[in-house]
């Protein structure tokens, strides 16, 4: 299995001035996996750390900071010799040792001149109040379920991954059903790791569902475990609403939806552990497209994604059938499962910024507005081959934006500076438009 981010973790290991890097994601998404394939590709040795159930871990950074000492002990636990040039120290797990995550400011400070790479699931949200957090003295990295690049490689299609990148439309337009099969695949399965690896061997629908609602389950079992007992029902109160949240037409997230006396007052709190763990892309609404795009978002009037499409199509109760009825799975519940889809491919864009617009009157609407190397880009996105973009319309009269995207199972086009770009091509944006 290929990940993207690997590009970028080398790219880390080659800056001059790196800090100790703490690698975001959701339960399960391949965060433990990807840390020791990094290991193993670019460093001669790994030092693998698992703060799980170890009390000699607890022990060893439960007193002063000394790195020379914490150094040896790490050492002694691993069997392996730790040196600074040519080995990656993996903490993972971390949240489970809070001092260790303290730890990393004092690498940073005092042994700079060590690769750490740490993760944990829930990291965001299970930090113990009274730790000192590294502020300022630790990178960040998000990775996310699989894209549909990914998805593709990791089902043995890398002919024709490389045939959309290769960004020859004629002849993908002569492979264009086959992507469309490919799509659809993704759109039941999305990208957890696990279930793609597994539905990559055997095309079982059952068992890809079985190991989605495996994983539906352990995040609800997180939410015990790690959430207050006074925003534990809330939050699931919003997180079994978000499918029907989004088969609306209008797919602002609505607290009285979640529950009758909902408020976002009373309820935000329980929005922001979804939020800080990753489960949910929260994007916001702007009242005007310009830069920078934060700085006009009304945070009180957003969507509500959920990190994975598979998992969304999972807990909306979609079964596989849906897949072979033409192009439903398009179009169910209004389209959700697609703007889940291009959400989930711009989440991996680097220094993106995403939100989406109404007018004032509420009668037009751009599903995304995306903040791309400074340039403020529009997306509609369409479930089908319909291309009657009036509120695209509405939106270029108002604010002549230089480029325009429209997505759907629709051919490459451009009119303009009117994109259209098929919906299995929407994650090489960037190098379409050429930004």
């Amino acid at each position: 299995m290929k990940r993207n981010l690997l590009d970028s973790l080398k790219e880390w290991k080659e800056k001059p001035n790196k800090k100790p890097l703490i690698l975001h994601g959701v339960r399960q998404v391949g965060k433990t996996w990807l840390m020791k394939e990094f290991g193993s590709n670019f460093y001669n040795n790994t030092a693998y750390i698992l703060f799980e159930k170890n009390p000699k871990l607890h022990e060893l950074f439960s007193a002063d900071m000394d790195i020379k000492r914490i150094l040896t002990g790490l050492e002694l636990e691993t069997g392996k010799k730790i040196d600074p040039k040519n080995t990656l120290i993996i903490f993972d797990e971390i949240q489970e040792c809070p001092n260790a995550i303290t730890s990393l400011k004092y690498f940073n400070e005092n042994a700079p001149e060590y690769d750490i790479i740490a993760a944990g699931s829930l990291l965001g949200v299970s930090l113990h109040e009274g730790v000192s957090f590294p502020v300022g003295k630790v990178e960040f990295m998000n990775l996310y379920p699989l894209n549909f690049s990914e998805f593709l490689l990791a089902a043995g299609e890398e002919k024709l991954n490389d045939l959309v990148k290769s960004r020859d439309w004629k002849l993908i337009n002569v492979f264009k059903d086959k992507l469309i099969y490919f799509l659809k695949m993704y759109f039941f399965t999305g990208g957890m790791p696990e279930v793609v690896k597994e539905f990559s061997k055997n095309r079982d629908f059952n068992l890809a569902r079985n190991i989605q609602n495996d994983i539906l389950d352990a995040y609800q079992n997180d939410f015990s475990k790690h959430i207050p007992v006074s925003d534990l029902q809330k939050t699931l109160l919003i997180w079994n609403s978000i499918p029907a949240q989004l088969s609306r037409e209008n797919k602002k997230f609505i607290y009285k939806n979640a529950h009758k006396n909902a408020t976002s007052s009373s309820f935000e709190t329980a929005l922001g552990w979804l939020e800080n763990c990753g489960l949910v892309h929260k994007i916001d609404r702007v009242s005007k497209p310009a830069l920078p795009l934060k700085g006009y978002a009304n945070t009180g009037a957003f969507k509500l994604f959920m990190s994975d499409i598979g998992l969304l199509s999972a807990i909306s109760g979609l079964d596989a059938k849906t897949i072979l009825e033409g192009d439903a799975m398009f179009t169910e519940f209004k389209g959700a499962l697609t703007e889940q889809y291009v959400c989930q491919e711009m989440k991996h864009f680097k220094k993106t910024v995403i939100s989406y617009w109404t007018n004032e009157s509420a009668t037009a609407e751009i599903d995304f507005i995306l903040q791309l190397n400074s340039e403020i880009i529009p997306i509609e996105v369409k479930s089908s081959i319909n291309l009657k973009a009036k509120s695209l319309s509405v939106y270029r009269e108002k604010f002549k934006p230089k480029i325009e995207i429209r997505t759907s199972l629709a051919n490459y086009n451009k009119h303009g500076n009117l994109f259209d770009i098929p919906l299995y091509a929407i994650g090489d944006l960037d190098k379409i438009i050429l930004l």
